[in-house]
């Protein structure tokens, strides 16, 4: 397994006017409220270890005061931990001298602020190519790369205009764009799009996905709320009071949650919109491998099910019900299976999100087929497996699902 691009070991951070001499408190497990009464010292962090790949979006979410914003001023040393590492492709941040540091944030890592961060007495083409003239890129190439990052977020027209002309969401597709600009590998990202309207931010999410499939950047991003990391985040880190209290995919904060903590965030998430068919999908047990009626028949006898999903070398064919086999078997108990013999249900793809399945399943006599790009049977969706993810507090384990016993339908 490849090494992490960034690695975050044992960090903590501890505000105050001496906080070396103090942290022998916070490595006795005494609270923040315990160490600010007896220190006069904030615990900012604490014990934080984080792996994060290169091309992903990493999410660091949590409260007001839970560290976040805190935590994500590190990676590029705009604040020093009082304890811990930061490597970036192996290389300990903490040991850069003034220089490297200089280098290191100019070239490596590019940020998007929440309140936008722009010049204001600079044009937005001049904004754009701010990050390029800093590294000391040409004028005429810095403006060009610049005027090609406007037009990739969709402010090609706006290069003269200045920062007050735009409206907020004009402002932060600029410090997109500004950030973009550099080329860095890694993009920094605070609660950047908290200060939009709903409506702008949901566009700007949008955007960012659709970038993020074409340019592969490492993305850390900090948020507040669940609904934009689970939308964005391939992995989300919460924390509280400085403490990282659950990390893992989407799905498996949404379906397990750690502490109560995590479960009171996920209680009023719909599911139904944050959920694929591939995280709650069961494995297609009742596959059919024969090309005969009777061939076809013989297997389905190995099933506690009254149907079956017919697979060959090429993948999903088909549906079948017993009963129809069965009156197929009295004409001709020969002859092959064909798609005159399959059911009208229409397959399902692993990644479409749940709420669009939903009448599709709730309307089938049987589990949906899940079916891939590949057309390779990859699963099937069932109304049991609806009932229980989307209106039962038990959550189920998933990839390991039990059958559903009420699936089960008359033929």
């Amino acid at each position: 397994m490849a090494e992490a691009l960034i690695q975050v070991e044992n960090l903590y951070k501890l505000f105050g006017s001496n906080p070396k001499k103090h942290m022998s408190l916070v490595h006795e497990g005494k609270s923040k409220d315990e160490i600010l009464a007896a220190t006069d010292h904030t615990l900012g962090l604490k014990n934080i270890n984080l792996s994060i790949n290169a091309g992903e979006i990493f999410v660091i979410m949590g409260l007001s005061g839970s560290g976040k914003s805190t935590l994500i001023r590190h990676f590029n040393r705009l604040i020093d931990p009082t304890e811990g590492v930061i490597k970036v492709e192996g290389t300990d941040v903490m040991q850069l001298g003034k220089k490297e540091l200089e280098e290191f944030r100019r070239h490596k890592m590019s940020m998007v602020f929440q309140r936008f961060g722009l010049l204001p007495h600079k044009t937005v083409l001049e904004n754009v190519a701010y990050g390029l003239r800093i590294q000391g890129v040409a004028k005429s190439e810095a403006l060009q790369r610049a005027r090609q990052w406007l037009e990739t977020v969709g402010l090609a027209g706006y290069e003269e205009q200045f920062p007050a002309q735009l409206s907020g969401g004009q402002q932060q597709r600029v410090g997109l764009a500004r950030a973009l600009c550099t080329d860095a590998e890694i993009l920094l990202m605070d609660e950047a799009f908290s200060a939009l309207d709903p409506l702008i931010r949901s566009e700007m999410q949008d955007q960012l996905v659709q970038l993020q499939e074409k340019l592969h950047k490492t993305i850390i991003f900090i948020t507040h709320d669940l609904d934009e990391a689970l939308r964005l985040g391939d992995r989300i880190a919460i924390l509280k009071d400085g403490e990282v209290v659950q990390q893992g995919e989407p799905e498996e904060i949404l379906l397990h949650p750690a502490t109560d903590y995590v479960e009171a965030f996920v209680r009023d998430v719909n599911r139904a919109r944050a959920l694929t068919v591939e995280t709650v999908m069961k494995d297609p047990a009742y596959r059919i491998t024969a090309d005969t009626i009777s061939g076809a028949l013989q297997q389905m006898k190995g099933f506690d099910r009254d149907y079956g999903y017919i697979v060959t070398d090429e993948g999903y064919q088909g549906t079948v019900k017993a009963a129809k086999l069965e009156q197929a078997y009295q004409a001709d108990k020969d002859a092959d299976l064909t798609d005159a013999l399959y059911e009208q249900i229409e397959p399902v793809e692993p990644q479409a999100v749940l709420e669009t399945v939903i009448p599709n399943t709730l309307d089938a006599d049987y589990p949906l087929p899940v079916v891939d790009e590949q057309g390779q049977l990859a699963g099937c969706l069932t109304r049991g497996t609806l009932a229980e993810v989307l209106g039962s507090e038990h959550k189920p384990e998933a990839g390991n699902p039990k059958e559903d016993k009420d699936t089960k339908a008359s033929a």
